[in-house]
């Protein structure tokens, strides 16, 4: 692919500013249209079995709305069919207007010649005649999720209807305890969205530009890594998509931004907030890197001896910038900071206000810090989350 001519030149923090912007995290907050407004904007919220503070789909609209209810971000996410979970980023959270933009990964799964699982003989009738006749149900209301208690080892049913969900017949219409609520996509989905009549080229196409809209700028593969698209998918429709070629000062690629982000100067009040290691903001280590000089790399899933920042880290954003991690839990009514890293000791306010946000949002009534990697500031931000915390 020939780079076009940058239609503008940008510094590295004019980007990060604009990016900041974009994800929702610089200027007043949309609170009039709340967690579905964010979901919009957004236009993929990734899920994520962790749940901490609370689950990843759950802090993502609190990080830039503030303390919404839990109960009001799950009920804004799944009542009256405002969208539905599919495979973008990840296993994610979707505005149901974008259903028929999926249609190019719908019909991809099912040209799909191998699978991990086999699709036992009938159990794919069987499981849409029981939707048809009972749903929604669960994978256990079908006849059971696991043949044994080995998370890989699914039932026939199971197997049938998360290839159904892949295929666009059924939809995934809440998240009930963790686990999926499965329903007929005519049933769920609205007549006028139900279809998949745009080609490929129309899906990418639109894909391609509200990556570019959530991201503000980004390049090749920032775009390309938001809802999992290949680098040529990206290259074959970007042109037409209304993103406009860029140069970021520091990049060294080629980048694309949204023309509405580069019509003003980004300005306003800077959002103070622990973050999901899976927000959109930072879900892209190398995008996360490059904006912000942080390293940002999820733990969980590493070995306890080798865990460097804690099983789930969550960056602190304070104004514009990623200055520190916490690595949190609960005992009681208490959350503990349970290993925290901090840029220095300016970072010492900022990560004492995100603490203590966090901590009322979840019904704790105390903050205690465990271990600070300078420890001369342990005292410091436990001094600070006392007077925040009265």
């Amino acid at each position: 692919m020939t780079t076009p001519r940058p239609t503008a030149d940008l510094s590295a923090d004019e980007a990060r500013r604009i990016a900041l912007r974009a994800q929702g995290f610089l200027g007043a907050p949309d609170r009039r249209s709340g967690v579905r407004g964010v979901l919009r904007h957004l236009g993929a919220i990734q899920l994520d079995t962790i749940s901490v503070l609370a689950r990843s789909h759950e802090l993502v609209p609190y990080a830039r709305l503030g303390a919404v209810g839990r109960k009001t971000v799950e009920d804004a996410y799944w009542k009256d069919t405002h969208s539905f979970e599919y495979w973008s980023h990840a296993a994610c959270i979707l505005p149901i207007e974008e259903w028929p933009h999926f249609a190019f990964r719908r019909r991809a799964y099912r040209n799909r010649p191998h699978w991990n699982h086999e699709l036992p003989d009938g159990a794919y009738d069987r499981v849409i005649k029981q939707l048809r006749s009972e749903g929604p149900l669960t994978a256990t209301e079908l006849g059971g999720a696991k043949k044994t208690n080995d998370w890989w080892d699914w039932s026939g049913s199971k197997v049938a209807v998360e290839r159904a969900l892949m295929y666009g017949e059924v939809v995934c219409v809440e998240r009930r305890g963790w686990k999926r609520l499965y329903d007929l996509a005519e049933r769920a989905v609205p007549d006028d969205l139900l279809h998949d009549e745009l080609d490929d080229t129309e899906c990418l196409r639109r894909l391609v530009r509200l990556a570019g809209q959530a991201l503000g700028v980004g390049t090749r593969a920032d775009i390309a890594d938001y809802h999992r698209l290949k680098g040529e998918q990206v290259d074959a429709v970007i042109a037409e998509s209304g993103l406009v070629p860029v140069s970021v000062e520091g990049w060294g690629k080629p980048a694309w931004a949204d023309p509405a982000a580069l019509e003003t100067s980004p300005r306003g009040r800077h959002r103070t907030t622990l973050l999901s290691p899976f927000d959109s903001l930072i879900w892209e280590r190398a995008r996360t890197e490059r904006i912000f000089g942080f390293t940002h790399r999820l733990e969980a899933y590493v070995p306890k001896q080798k865990r460097v920042y804690g099983y789930f880290a969550m960056p602190v954003l304070a104004g514009g910038r990623l200055v520190g991690r916490v690595d949190p839990a609960r005992e009681g009514r208490t959350l503990v900071a349970r290993q925290v890293t901090l840029d220095g000791p300016k970072a010492v306010p900022a990560v004492a206000q995100a603490l203590a946000e966090a901590a009322t949002w979840v019904d704790c009534t105390d903050v205690r810090v465990e271990q600070v990697d300078v420890p001369d500031l342990r005292e410091p931000l436990a001094m600070e989350l006392a007077r925040l915390l009265g």
